[in-house]
């Protein structure tokens, strides 16, 4: 069964069955960072809990996140902003991996990403409890993360990535690069309905590319895969307003609309409840979700 965008209807993640095309998804971003570029990464000293127990900092964000409507939460342990510090797998992993096992205990209900490009990294969040991988250079050539996810049975999120941006037509480059990659994954053994597609907003590409990636998202339905977007806080926004990280909740709710009516199924964000209330709203416009109670 495929919804309007022609994406296969329902997808397994944990302890949760995503039924594609009924409204938006909402992912809530846990960093486990030092860095993070919006400022919010639990070992970082702007964090304003950042001298108290990161792990027991990182569940209360989580239950939040989740009262606030929060479907899926996605842990971090290695900033990917520009001039990042790189961080081993031993690190990266003695950051996430407490993190998700206290998660998952918390929550038993809510389906946990891995964010991470390390495949070391991503079985020991998966032991630890983790539901999904989320790639930020799948399309790129080390094939470990995607042995893994089809391995372990766990959906991936192939994210478009490049080097150097560089395109000659960027939206059919980006759409022939997921393709490819979708491809692989399936050749490698992952079941198509495990597979979700992100566009890369901010990666690889130059602020008038992620302008342009927002304004022609519906481009990426052709794969038949759930859209994932990922525009909270970034540089991008920053750039067109003058505005630094903190200030970029209007300016991430607007995409979130503007990614919804492109056909984003999942929006992954920092700031839950404005952007659930926003998804809320455009969904019942684009969707249809909304159903008045009966006058009496």
């Amino acid at each position: 069964m495929t919804d309007r965008t022609g994406t296969t209807a329902t997808t397994r993640i944990g302890p949760a069955e995503f039924a594609w095309g009924s409204r938006t998804f909402v992912m809530g971003i846990l960093n486990v960072t030092p860095d993070s570029f919006s400022g919010d990464g639990l070992l970082g000293a702007r964090h304003p809990l950042v001298a108290d127990d990161p792990v027991r900092t990182a569940v209360a964000s989580a239950r939040r996140m989740v009262a606030e409507g929060a479907d899926i939460l996605d842990i971090g342990g290695e900033s990917t902003r520009p001039g990042h510090e790189a961080v081993d797998a031993p690190e990266e992993s003695a950051r996430v991996v407490p993190v998700i096992a206290a998660v998952r205990a918390a929550l038993p209900a809510t389906p946990i990403s891995v964010d991470t490009t390390k495949a070391a990294v991503a079985e020991a969040a998966l032991d630890a409890g983790a539901d999904l991988i989320n790639d930020v250079w799948g399309v790129g050539a080390d094939e470990r993360l995607v042995r893994l996810a089809a391995t372990r049975q766990v959906p991936l999120v192939i994210m478009h990535n490049r080097a150097e941006a560089s395109y000659v037509d960027l939206i059919a480059e980006i759409v022939a690069d997921l393709r490819a990659a979708l491809d692989r994954a399936i050749a490698l053994g992952m079941d198509p309905d495990d597979l979700i597609v992100d566009p890369g907003f901010g990666f690889g590409k130059t602020p008038e590319h992620n302008l342009t990636v927002l304004c022609e998202l519906a481009a990426l339905r052709i794969l038949g895969r759930p859209i994932l977007l990922g525009t909270s806080r970034k540089s991008t926004l920053g750039r067109v307003l003058d505005l630094p990280a903190d200030e970029r909740l209007e300016a991430t709710i607007a995409t979130t609309a503007i990614g919804i009516m492109q056909g984003a199924d999942i929006v992954r964000v920092h700031d839950v409840q404005a952007n659930v209330r926003a998804a809320r709203m455009t969904d019942a416009v684009v969707r249809g979700t909304w159903h008045p109670d009966p006058v009496s």
